[in-house]
Parts: C-alpha cells; structure tokens; sequence
C-alpha cells in the first residue's frame, strides 16, 4: 500500500523580499520633433542630411512622375518644398490616389538638397511619406489657395491661424508676450496672477459682465405643469411600491418628496438677480476689468510686480478697436513717481519692438508687404520703419496743456473739437505723434475730472499725476499714472467720484498701513500686437475675439 497521500501538493507561494527591487520603467527627458525653421536655419549645413519632418499641406501640384507638396509645421512663415517621385518615394500612390489634399497632416522622411527654383534655397526629397490626419472632403475644405478677406476667415477661427496672416500674427504675439515676461523679469518684478472674478470696479465705467448663479438656477426650473405631471406619476410608483412590499419604497418616495420641493421653487417663480445675499459670493460680482487694485497690493510687499492677464468689459461696441475679452499687462512700482513710471514705460515698449525686429523678421516682411503697405494711411513707411521709431527713439515728453495748446494752434480740422477739460480722441494723439512730434510722445498732467480716481492729484489741484504714451498710427498705447498713496486725500477723490471708500477698505487700506508713493500702467496687449503688425482690426490679432453677438469657438 503506498504511503503517498492521494491528494495533490498545493503549489507554493513565492512572497517577494522586503528588499527587493521594483521594475523601473524611466520616463525619457522630452526631445521636440525637428521644425521646419530649425532646418531651415543651418540650410547650407544641413544639405544631404536625413530628416524627419511633420506638417500640414498648404499646396500639391501634380506632374507625371512626381508632385511637389508645400509643408508648414507652423515654426515659420514658408514652409518647406517637398519633392516627391514614384519611383523614389514610398507610399507615392497616395498622391496617385488624390489622398494627400490641401490641408492634410503628413509626416515626410527624406534628403534636404539645394533647390533649383526660385525664392527657395532648399527642398526636401522625400524618399517616405505617411498620411498621419487626412481631409474628409476635400472641396469643403474652408481654405483654398486663393487670398481669403480678414472678415471671411474670421468666420473660420479654429482654421485661420493655418492662414499665412494670421500665423505670422500668432508668431509675433506669442514674441511679444515671451519679450513682456524677459523685461519685467530681467528688471526685479514678480509676477503676480490677480483675481478674474471680482467685486470692484477699478476704472468706475460701469461696463462690467456680472458673474451670477441664481439666473442660472431659475432657467434650469422645470415648468409647474411637468412638474405636477411627474408628481402624479411618483405617486402612483410610491403606491405600487408599498401594495408589493418592495424593498425600494423608500427610494421612490425619496424621489416624491424632490419633486415636491421642485414643484415649491417654481411655483415660487425664478430667482431674483438682484438677490445678491443669496447669491454665490454673497455680494455683487462680475468678470474684472483690470488687476491694477490688486497687483498695487502686493506691490507694497514685493516692490515691483506685474501682472499679465485676460480682462473684461460689457461695452457694446462693434469698432475695430474693441473687445470684450482682452489681455492687459499691468505693472506696479513702490517707491516710484510718474517719472520714474514714465521711463519704465517707455523702456519696456521699446524693449518689445526691438525683440520683434530681432525675432520675427520674416513675419514683419510679409505683414508689411500685405497688410501694413495696403493702408493708404501709412503714407509710404514701412512697418520696420514703425518699430525702429519706437525701438530707437526717445519719448518726447509734452503735459497735456501744452498737447492742447499745440492742437489748438495747428489750425487742423478735427472731427471732435479741442478744448481745455476734454479727453484727447485718437485723431488728436496720432496729430500730435504723425504731424507735430514725427515720432512717439508721453502726454500728462490731464485734467483730474477725466480720470480715475487713484491717480495722486498733483499740487495745482486741477490736474493728476497720469501719462499716455502715443505711438505714430495708433495713438494711445500704454496709460499709467503715480498713485495717491495718501489717505485723506484719495477718500476726498473717491466720494467726489461718487465712490464710497467702504466699498474699497482693504484697498484703502494700503494707505493706514506702510503707505509709500508708488506707480504703475497698463497695456492693452492686442493693441501691441496690432501696432506690431500693422493689423488695422483687433479682432485679428487675439485667437478667439468676443465681441457683441459673437461668442462661437
């Protein structure tokens, strides 16, 4: 008789050491895709090398034996010529087949070689080619090769930056907003993100969009009738539910009494708007309109500080110099005069276009010849020639009585008369810039009742201590001002302006507590860009513009 037991040995059970070591699967340093421009830059190097290349198609022309596709992965304005052959290029049939149409996204393997054709010095003979996104239909593709108007491809928002005029817009704005964050870094600021939702009003317009939940509660509000419908339906459930002992008796009059509770709030009607107590932050709030209160702060802490942000406002305005969503660059300065202001100002307008002149020439040539030489306005000057002005020119520096007074004096026709207690309008500030000054100019000292009220209210007791800088074809680009950093003062000039320093106690505040003299600006980022560009609609010069009745994208 064996001995052996008749039942089977359980397997063992391995316990790992407590020392052992775990698989490691290390994420590799991110190594970004060659560009186009990155090739492009070292041509004369880069001649019969191998590369690796991805883009959109702008164009494919066709011959028998060979096609040539122009690629632009967005790095730079022109893009690459890629030389296909039927004979030498994998995948060739896709051209045959009519797969590889405008707008595709292609990856090309192949050789640079120096090109024979005119206006390019290299091309790119593919020796593969892979379809990586293809175009659907491509006769409903909405960017043709022909010259599409601004309004057209406004229409076309998430397409456009494809386009040749915007993608050099978008180069020169993402510049631009890379040369703010370098000049006020390099120059001891921090930055500071200030709130987008806020209860004041720093510019006192009134134009604000007001940021509410109880509007949103009471358009959600089922009708009575459905409401009383489905109750009736609940009801006969609940009955159901109890006549069958169900184990969900409890659920199903759960959902009755939800009803119930539905059916009370609307037959109490929507809620108020104006109800601001019961509303989400308990007080009346709205989208901000700048981060200057804010960034002032923490400015009176951290010495200098900017802030770089997107900014709202309500007015109902169809110009070409609006929006309602904008960016707004707004440093602030302790310790620091209008003076002192001024010159960093100045300092960092002339920063900016000297880093576009230095960055984006290729941009700039093709946005001058254009759009900047289309402006008959521009009399003959090229859009290089309205960055130099700026990028090497001083400020001429002018006080608001003297701007009016040389106005006054010209003898020129304005649509908007000039008088002494009236704001400039854009056709006085490009007069001053373009005919008197041929070159940018800082007017201040403006009459205190055309301004805010934290502008510090200079000795004269007619005019504050404010600046706007005005550039030739644009007028005014930057406004700033020393803020009234004493108490008594800056109440007096808030209830003169209707304002109930109260509402404002913490900015208020800043002046019981450490109050030192100190300044600051602000920049409407798009009108940069356009100055930048020569772009006469703002619309053109943010992604995805708001403006009244167009919210899409």
């Amino acid at each position: 008789m064996s001995s052996s037991s008749s039942t089977s040995a359980a397997p063992a059970v391995t316990t790992p050491s407590a020392s052992a070591t775990p698989p490691t699967n290390p994420v590799p340093a991110y190594a970004p895709p060659l560009t186009i421009a990155s090739v492009k830059a070292d041509a004369s190097e880069n001649v019969q090398k191998t590369f690796t290349l991805q883009g959109w198609v702008r164009t494919v022309r066709a011959q028998k034996a060979m096609s040539f596709v122009e690629l632009n992965d967005g790095s730079c304005l022109s893009g690459l010529q890629i030389l296909c052959s039927s004979t030498t290029t994998d995948n060739y049939t896709l051209l045959e087949n009519n797969d590889i149409a405008t707008g595709a996204a292609v990856r090309v393997t192949g050789t640079l070689q120096e090109s024979p054709a005119k206006g390019q010095a290299v091309e790119l003979a593919a020796t593969s080619l892979e379809l990586v996104g293809v175009v659907v239909d491509p006769a409903t593709y909405p960017l043709s090769k022909k010259r599409h108007t601004l309004e057209y491809l406004r229409t076309q928002a998430h397409l456009r930056p494809r386009t040749n005029v915007i993608g050099a817009v978008a180069r020169i704005r993402s510049e631009l907003s890379y040369a703010t964050h370098t000049f006020f870094r390099g120059h001891g600021f921090w930055h500071v993100h200030t709130p987008i939702i806020t209860a004041s009003d720093c510019e006192g317009a009134g134009e604000q969009f007001v940021v509410t939940t109880l509007l949103g509660e009471g358009a959600e509000q089922e009708s009575a009738e459905e409401l009383e419908a489905a109750i009736s339906e609940q009801g006969s459930a609940v009955r159901a539910a109890k006549d069958a002992k169900s184990d969900d008796v409890q659920a199903q009059v759960a959902k009755l009494l939800e009803l119930k509770e539905k059916l009370a709030a609307a037959s109490a009607g929507p809620a108020d708007p104006n109800d601001v107590e019961n509303d989400f932050f308990a007080r009346r709030t709205s989208l901000t309109v700048s981060g200057q209160l804010n960034a002032e702060a923490f400015a009176c802490a951290l010495g200098k500080v900017y802030t770089f942000g997107p900014t709202f406002r309500a007015e109902n305005s169809n110009t070409s110099r609006h929006l309602a969503e904008f960016w707004m660059v707004e440093p602030e300065l302790a310790y620091a005069d209008l003076q002192t202001d001024l010159s960093c100002a100045a300092s960092y307008l002339r920063h900016c276009c000297q880093h576009v002149l230095d960055n984006c020439a290729e941009d700039v040539a093709f946005l001058d010849k254009n759009v900047f030489q289309r402006n008959d306005e521009n009399e003959g000057t090229t859009l290089v020639e309205r960055l130099q002005s700026v990028a090497t020119q001083g400020f001429k520096a002018i006080t608001y009585t003297e701007a009016v007074n040389l106005l006054l004096e010209s003898g020129a026709k304005f649509e908007f008369p000039v008088e002494w207690g009236v704001d400039l309008q854009s056709e006085h500030e490009r007069y001053l810039c373009e005919k008197v000054f041929n070159g940018p100019v800082a007017v201040t000292d403006y009459p205190k009742d055309i301004k805010a009220f934290y502008m510090r209210l200079n000795d004269d007791g007619k005019t504050v201590a404010a600046v706007d800088l005005l550039v030739p074809g644009v007028g005014e680009l930057i406004g700033g001002s020393q803020r009234e950093e004493r108490l008594d003062v800056l109440e007096r000039r808030m209830r003169e302006m209707n304002l109930e320093p109260e509402d404002l106690w913490w900015y208020v505040d800043l002046r019981k507590y450490g109050s030192v003299p100190h300044a600051g600006f602000g920049l409407g980022f798009e009108r940069l860009v356009q100055y930048c560009t020569g772009m006469e609609n703002i619309r053109d010069v943010i992604p995805f513009p708001r403006y009244p009745g167009h919210a899409d994208f």
